[in-house]
């Protein structure tokens, strides 16, 4: 076990929190922390990294949190870098510090061994390289680069200051120092936000072969299902434990749910059962031990506690468009969008109740074209053409989050204030359907989350009951229950819905075309989300064999020409497939022999009683030997498929030959 808490509290003031939370780290765990919004995942995620303390009493001794050795915990958060003029690289190679402290004393080691020869030298010298290994001190430019390229960030951004990139990109930044710095326990809140959807799938593979633990607060649905092992929910300030991904810990707390509303009736119907038994036959002397019996068994019953429904509250809002618009919405043509150049050009169709889905890079013109459609930017050319009858409402996540109202205005007075005509049970009723009800309404603009922003956005743009809606990012900030909501509204919209986001999950449920940004082109897709993915797989694998395949071979009608037997002939021969076969078992088996030797030897180290408490040294030689049983398995593999080709060959039927 890497981490634990114990029975912690925390509490703000007189709030609390969290309350009696048990949570736990095991080995390379990919962990997920779900829950309403406010409901206190970010404050497990501060706990963890201690920039809270447990609101627990001294004298408690059962509470308390404890590490296997000293734990290295990177957290992901929204920052601000304080060297604005500071280049990218400068920024991100200060992740790398401890492997140019190694490197500089390698150097003065390197010096030293020209004029003394001692073997405490040569045995730091040696120290060094492992370490330098272990840190990846040899390939930490590959690296970097690698990873500034996944996150969609060309080289030559190395070299821009901090303080030219927006807020987004400086989270990004941010992300790639906390993988680069490899921790042993990383934290993530929300890392999918700012990100697109080829970067989220990149992300999705290098977490799921991390070899070090990962806890996520994510609202992401299909990240969390291809990624997790173990779901912690909280809720009504306790936190529980469940096995697998996130559709695994649905599935098992509404059958928990299920089976404890089964288990507390028959409880229930028992107690009343030998509560009037007991009250019919307390005052009859020949009852007398009968009744005592049944009281003790009253008495030490094991009370199952009533369940509580998970809380599912969330915005509830249908309406009906105002108008019913025309067969065709909208139509554009070579449209072509940019701000002082040109990004894309987009050609597309868009007819009553379809609902397209944008999808792509990030950079390439998603919400510009939106913009564009709404006439907050001008077209550099083409055109775009609206169909008769067409009222659209616009949602634009950006402004609903930095919003610039009053941050003292009650949230009942900015929503008065853009609808003044309305009576103020219409407007209660209104903000109630978006789960601003009762004192919420009185909650001031400054206080209200990511999430309230959203929904009181949306909550305003509904109002004018549009046939179309234009929809940017409209689930970032909203959790899984706020997606569910959005995602049944729009599946019963009688309108059309253009919209743009990087919420797979939310996509699969309510598009019924795809508009792909990619590379440089825009391509319509009349399919669902799922089709698309399939049709593009196809492809994929198409164009990969493609790739593999040999020259092309001379057509049927062609007589082959001397050089082409004579290539043929060279392309295959025995007795160079055999030597090189023989070569490759010979050097599978060395290596085997090594691994083994150095497995036997790291073994013997971690069976050391010297090394007893020494928890972070026994992790070092655990993590050690366990790579050399996983080189050995693949060493294995490769050695027995050689082998196989090997015994195909000489039984004159080699499996590449025609």
């Amino acid at each position: 076990m890497r981490y634990q808490i114990r029975h912690a509290l925390v509490q703000y003031g007189a709030d609390t929190i969290l309350e009696d939370v048990n949570f736990e780290i095991h080995d390379h765990e990919k962990i997920a922390v779900v829950g309403r919004n406010g409901c206190g995942k970010t404050t497990l995620l501060k706990l963890i990294t201690g920039e809270i303390t447990m609101s627990n009493l001294d004298s408690d001794e059962e509470c308390g949190i404890t590490m296997a050795g000293k734990q290295r915990i990177g957290y992901l958060r929204q920052v601000s870098f304080t060297e604005g003029e500071t280049t990218v690289e400068e920024e991100i190679k200060k992740t790398f510090e401890p492997i140019f402290q190694c490197e500089k004393r390698m150097q003065e080691v390197e010096e030293a061994l020209k004029t003394d020869t001692s073997q405490a030298l040569f045995n730091e010298y040696d120290r060094l390289q492992r370490q330098m290994e272990a840190l990846r001190g040899y390939t930490w430019r590959q690296d970097m680069e690698m990873m500034f390229q996944s996150f969609g960030f060309p080289l030559e951004d190395l070299q821009r200051p901090i303080s030219s990139f927006s807020g987004g990109q400086q989270t990004k930044v941010a992300f790639i120092k906390l993988l680069l710095s490899r921790p042993d326990i990383m934290l993530l809140d929300e890392p999918t936000n700012h990100l697109d959807l080829p970067t989220i799938e990149w992300l999705e593979d290098y977490l799921k072969s991390y070899d070090q633990a990962v806890v996520i607060v994510s609202h992401d649905r299909m990240f969390l299902d291809r990624i997790i092992d173990v779901t912690y929910e909280i809720e009504y300030h306790r936190i529980k434990r469940y096995p697998g991904n996130y559709s695994a810990f649905m599935k098992r707390k509404e059958e928990n749910l299920l089976k404890q509303e089964k288990d507390y009736e028959e409880q229930q119907k028992e107690i009343k059962r030998l509560t009037e038994w007991i009250e019919k036959w307390k005052n009859t002397p020949t009852k007398v031990a009968a009744t005592h019996s049944k009281r003790m068994a009253l008495e030490h019953m094991v009370l199952v506690e009533k369940p509580r429904r998970f809380d599912v509250r969330t915005f509830r809002a249908l309406f009906t468009p105002r108008l019913e618009s025309w067969t065709d919405v909208l139509l554009t043509k070579d449209l072509r969008i940019g701000y002082d150049r040109e990004l894309s050009r987009v050609t597309m169709t868009l007819r009553k109740k379809d609902r397209l889905a944008i999808i792509g890079e990030n950079g390439k013109g998603k919400s510009t074209l939106l913009k564009t459609l709404v006439g907050i930017l001008e077209p550099l050319g083409g055109t775009f053409t609206f169909g008769n009858n067409v009222e659209w409402g616009y949602f634009d996540q950006q402004k609903a989050v930095v919003n610039d109202a009053d941050p003292e205005q009650t949230v009942l007075d900015n929503f008065w204030e853009e609808y003044p005509t309305m009576l103020r049970e219409q407007v209660r009723s209104a903000l109630g359907s978006f789960l601003f009800s009762q004192e919420e309404v009185e909650k001031k603009m400054g206080q209200l989350s990511g999430g309230e922003k959203v929904r009181l956005a949306l909550c305003k743009m509904f109002q004018t009951k549009p046939n179309l809606l234009i929809l940017d990012e409209p689930t970032n900030h909203m959790d899984i229950l706020g997606k569910e909501a959005l995602e049944q509204m729009l599946a019963a919209f009688e309108g059309t819905v253009l919209f743009v986001s990087h919420d797979r999950y939310f996509i699969k449920q309510v598009a019924t075309g795809i508009l792909e940004f990619e590379n440089d082109r825009v391509t319509q897709y009349n399919c669902t989300y799922e089709e698309y993915l399939y049709e593009k797989g196809k492809r994929q694998a198409a164009a990969a064999a493609a790739a593999a395949k040999t020259p092309a071979q001379p057509k049927k009608n062609d007589s082959p020409t001397l050089e082409d037997v004579f290539d043929k002939k060279a392309y295959y021969n025995p007795g160079k497939i055999r030597s090189r076969l023989l070569k490759q078992i010979e050097k599978y088996e060395e290596q085997l022999a090594a691994s083994e030797e150095k497995a036997a030897a790291l073994k013997l180290q971690l069976c050391d009683p010297d090394l007893g408490t020494d928890y972070q040294k026994l992790m070092e030689l655990q993590n050690a030997y366990d790579a050399e049983e996983h080189t050995q398995e693949t060493l294995l593999e490769r050695l027995m498929e050689a082998e196989l080709e090997l015994e195909e060959l000489n039984e004159g039927t080699p499996s590449d030959q025609s």
